[in-house]
C-alpha cells in the first residue's frame, strides 16, 4: 500500500500539467503569445514556466505565429562619463528603461554578442586597473528574464577588441568565437577561443595567421571573417582578411579590406563599416562577390563626423557619437530605392553610444 501511494505522488509530479485543464502543446503556445514585456513575471510564477520561457521552443513558436518583438539594446555613456549602462530604446515612443547592471568592476573592450535572446559579454580589461589588468569573466543577460549570471570563464584573459560570433558548425551545435586582442602581459594575441553555450565549455581552435589587436569580425554565412587591427604597437593596421571556415577548420586570406575601423555591423549578409579616415562614408563588402561598395553618408540630420552602428527593422542605424541639440538618428535602408536610401529617427540612446545589439524574442 505504501509503495503504491508513493508510486502514484511521482506520477503525480512528474506529469503535472503547465495550465491546468490544458494540454502542454497548448498551454506552451499560450504561455509562448504573452506580450514580451510580461516575460519577467511569468517566468516568477514557477520554474517549469521559466524554463519554456528560456528555451527555443518559445522563441519557435512566438516565430510561427508572428510574435516576434524586436528590442534594441545600447550601452551608452552615463551623464557624467564616469560609467555606462545598457538600456532598452523605444522604437515607437516613450521612455528607454535600463538593464540590470553588469556585476564587478567597471570594464571596457570587451566583446558582446547575441545569442537565442540573451546578451553575452565576454573578457575586456579593468577601466580603473592598472594597465594589462585583463578579464577572463563571462557574464549572460537573458533579456526575457531581466537576468544577469555568471558563465564559464575564457581559457585566456583578454581584451576582446573584435566580437564573439555565432556561427552553424553543424544543425545541433553553434559556437561563439573570441579572437585576437591582448593579454594579461600586454602581449598581442593569435588565439582564437570557441565557446559552446550548450555545454558551457571553451575549446582552442585554430589560432590567427598573425596577432590581431584592435581589429573586428563578424560572422556572414557561416564563416568568420576578421579584419584590421594590428600585429603589434608598431606595425600599421592590416588591410588582410582572415576567413575561418568552420567546416574545413582552416583560415584563408583575402587581401581586401579595411582599415582602423570605427564602426561595423552586418545586415543582410553584407558588412557595413565606417573606416576613421573618412567617416562621412560607409563601406559595403559582399562576401560572394569579394567586393566593396562606397555610400555616401548625408549631412541631413547629423554634422557629427563619427558614428556608432545599430541595426532595427532591417534597417541600419548612425548614433552620433557628438552631443547635439535637436540631433537625429541618420537610418539608412538598403531596400529602397535611388535617393531614397536615407532618413532620420527619433530613435536614439539616452548617452553616447557605446555598443548596440539587437535581440528579437
Amino acid at each position: 500500500m505504501c509503495f503504491s501511494t508513493s508510486m502514484r505522488k511521482v506520477s503525480s509530479e512528474v506529469y503535472r500539467p503547465i495550465l491546468p485543464g490544458l494540454p502542454d502543446d497548448v498551454a506552451k503556445y499560450c504561455l509562448a503569445l504573452v506580450p514580451r514585456s510580461d516575460f519577467p513575471n511569468l517566468g516568477a510564477v514557477c520554474k517549469r514556466w521559466r524554463s519554456f520561457i528560456e528555451s527555443k521552443e518559445c522563441i519557435t513558436i512566438r516565430k510561427e505565429a508572428g510574435k516576434l518583438e524586436e528590442w534594441l539594446y545600447v550601452l551608452t555613456n552615463d551623464a557624467e562619463g564616469k560609467g555606462s549602462h545598457w538600456e532598452v530604446l523605444r522604437t515607437s515612443g516613450g521612455k528607454n528603461h535600463l538593464v540590470p547592471p553588469m556585476p564587478g568592476p567597471m570594464k571596457a573592450g570587451f566583446g558582446v554578442v547575441v545569442f537565442e535572446g540573451k546578451i553575452l559579454i565576454f573578457g575586456g580589461y579593468l577601466v580603473d586597473a592598472e594597465i594589462g589588468c585583463v578579464s577572463a569573466d563571462v557574464h549572460q543577460y537573458d533579456s526575457r528574464l531581466n537576468r544577469i549570471k555568471h558563465l564559464l570563464n575564457m581559457e585566456r584573459a583578454s581584451q576582446v577588441e573584435c566580437g564573439p560570433l555565432r556561427l552553424r558548425l553543424r544543425r545541433a551545435q553553434r559556437l561563439i568565437y573570441v579572437v585576437g586582442g591582448y593579454g594579461t602581459d600586454g602581449e598581442r594575441l593569435s588565439s582564437v577561443e570557441a565557446y559552446d553555450p550548450n555545454r558551457n565549455e571553451w575549446t582552442f581552435i585554430e589560432p590567427l595567421r598573425r596577432p590581431r589587436w584592435g581589429c573586428f569580425a563578424s560572422a556572414i554565412q557561416g564563416k568568420l571573417f576578421v579584419m584590421g587591427g594590428r600585429s603589434s604597437f608598431s606595425i600599421g593596421n592590416s588591410r588582410s582578411v582572415d576567413i575561418y571556415d568552420p567546416a574545413l577548420r582552416s583560415w584563408s586570406e583575402v587581401k581586401k579590406g579595411c582599415v582602423m575601423v570605427t564602426a561595423h555591423a552586418v545586415l543582410r549578409d553584407r558588412l557595413f563599416c565606417m573606416e576613421w579616415k573618412n567617416q562621412r562614408r560607409l563601406v559595403v563588402f559582399d562576401p560572394v562577390e569579394c567586393e566593396w561598395k562606397v555610400v555616401m553618408v548625408p549631412l541631413t540630420g547629423s554634422s557629427a563626423i563619427g558614428f556608432r552602428f545599430g541595426v532595427f527593422g532591417g534597417k541600419l542605424l548612425l548614433f552620433s557619437l557628438e552631443e547635439e541639440p535637436g540631433y537625429k538618428t541618420l537610418v539608412y535602408d538598403p531596400d529602397a530605392g535611388p535617393g531614397l536610401e536615407w532618413r532620420t529617427s527619433e530613435i536614439r540612446p539616452g548617452g553616447l553610444c557605446l555598443y548596440s545589439v539587437t535581440i528579437e524574442v
